[in-house]
């Protein structure tokens, strides 16, 4: 998809003059030359050694009293050592997806083995342990071979770590257990920053705001709605406005953080539409959500995509919202449409005058 918006895009600078065929060509070779980001036979590599982890693991535990202890002991531990090892090795021969399938088997091994042994040997524990033990062993072995599909699994570990908390605490907040979700959220980032896993941050980010989420149903108000609302849009302004020292982290992290943030905005605003549901503070909710979708567009509408259709999403929702509650009679809803377009059409010009002032300075400065 990119590569054929790509090769229009230089064909028509070259038929503009901006750029010259040659370069043209040069430009295109140079991104046919890159390693494809997606390869059918690694994805099916990565599903054959989860599968063969599933299998091995089901193998031993289904003759698990046939065996004696000690084997079973040796034999757990130098499947797991046989695993990194090999990644080690194939790594070492630039056999990269080969080597990301003994990763995951190894880390996959491990995981269900700290589990058999513990039940073997009558260890004491409980099942968060062990996932905090697993998501740990994930990390380090990301760390040292810098290995993008074990940054993902971590993701996955991390999710399910919090799951399990919420299992065992029975959805109730337990001491300073809690905070382990956004620790491992930013853990998981700067795995990120050090593989290059751009993908495996969408993980962190959901994970956080799940964790929000579940704040609130600790304490349904709307002080707690207000306070995501607010946040969340701060966070946006604060992202789009990029302040020196945030502007290289932000540019790195791409798009993710203005959405992500935005999308905490709008989910504040949702729970606020549960807690107020009629009467002149329903109106100025409305106008609020109305405002924020405008100045998301605003300031992130042109370059973020995600961000443009969850502000149209939001602004189009919150209209027939208020539409069906507000309005009673054919006038009125006639009326309110009217005004809305007029102050949406008010705004879009002003929109566009300022882009295109913003677009006269940087010509004229441009050397």
């Amino acid at each position: 998809m990119y590569r054929g918006r790509l090769e229009r895009d230089l064909a028509l600078w070259v038929e503009k003059g901006m750029l010259d065929a040659a370069a043209a060509r040069g430009l295109l070779a140079e991104y046919d030359s890159r390693p494809a980001s997606f390869s059918l036979g690694r994805v099916l590599l990565v599903l054959a050694a989860l599968l063969v982890s599933a299998a091995i693991l089901l193998l031993i535990a289904s003759n698990w009293e046939a065996i004696p202890r000690l084997i079973r002991v040796v034999a757990i531990l130098g499947l797991i050592w046989f695993f990194y090892i090999s990644a080690a090795l194939l790594t070492a021969r630039g056999a990269f997806a080969s080597a990301t399938a003994m990763l995951l088997l190894g880390t996959m091994s491990f995981g269900g083995a700290i589990s058999l042994i513990g039940q073997m040997y009558h260890l004491s524990g409980d099942q968060l342990t062990v996932m905090f033990l697993w998501f740990g062993v994930a990390v380090l072995g990301a760390v040292l071979f810098r290995s993008a599909a074990l940054v993902a699994l971590s993701g996955f570990l991390s999710w399910a770590s919090f799951a399990v908390y919420l299992q065992e605490y029975d959805v109730r907040w337990a001491g300073l257990l809690p905070w382990s979700a956004p620790l491992m959220a930013c853990i998981l980032i700067l795995l990120v920053r050090f593989t290059g896993a751009h993908r495996a941050r969408h993980l962190a980010y959901m994970l956080m705001i799940a964790w929000l989420t579940w704040l609130y149903t600790l304490r349904e108000d709307v002080v707690t709605a207000l306070a995501f609302a607010i946040c969340g849009m701060a966070a946006l302004v604060l992202v789009s406005l990029r302040p020196p020292p945030l502007d290289r982290l932000l540019r790195d992290a791409g798009a993710a953080p203005a959405f992500y943030s935005f999308l905490v905005g709008v989910i504040g605003l949702l729970l606020l539409h549960g807690e107020i549901d009629s009467g002149w503070k329903l109106i100025v909710l409305g106008i609020a959500t109305l405002a924020a979708a405008i100045l998301a567009i605003v300031l992130q509408g042109r370059d973020n995509g995600a961000v443009r259709y969850l502000a149209y999403a939001a602004f189009a929702a919150e209209t027939f919202y208020l539409a069906s509650i507000t309005v009673g009679t054919i006038i009125g809803t006639s009326g309110f449409f009217l005004g809305s377009g007029l102050f949406v059409a008010l705004v879009a010009w002003l929109v566009i005058r300022l882009e295109r002032r913003f677009s006269g300075e940087r010509t004229e400065v441009a050397p």
